[in-house]
């Protein structure tokens, strides 16, 4: 069972598309049929299933979690308790639960079976960039 581990560098907070990685995975595996499970090491990104072909997208989807679960030093959250890594952390805690950390993609025809707009995104979390792991995993 071909396995291989991807690491990403993010900017910060935000949408990083590796849909082509994860395609030239499953073209070089030689798999026609399966499953691809996406899992990131993580505890303050996950990862979506979201469109490609348009942007706007990815700024809509980034600032609703923005203003669904604001910065610890926001008024209104001044519950948290965890603050120790800095304002950003636990509210990227927060929306990693409210997302996904491991996507289960079919394998059709040596190809993952996304639609047509459907694009693979590690979605980050946190202020500052990080180096990122994922863990792709094929099985037929």
């Amino acid at each position: 069972m071909p396995q291989q581990m991807l690491t990403m560098t993010t900017r910060g907070q935000g949408l990083y598309e590796f849909t082509d990685k994860a395609d030239a995975f499953v073209e070089q595996s030689g798999i026609e049929t399966g499953l691809l499970t996406v899992f990131v090491r993580h505890t303050s990104c996950s990862l979506i299933i979201q469109e490609n072909a348009d942007p706007d997208v990815q700024t809509d989807l980034k600032n609703f979690f923005s203003r669904l679960v604001p910065p610890s030093n926001d008024p209104s959250m001044r519950w948290m308790i965890h603050t120790t890594e800095g304002p950003d952390d636990m509210p990227a805690h927060v929306k990693s639960a409210l997302t996904q950390v491991s996507l289960g993609i079919p394998v059709v025809g040596g190809r993952l079976a996304l639609g047509t707009w459907q694009g693979l995104y590690l979605f980050e979390h946190r202020e500052r960039g990080h180096q990122r792991q994922i863990v792709l995993h094929l099985s037929s």
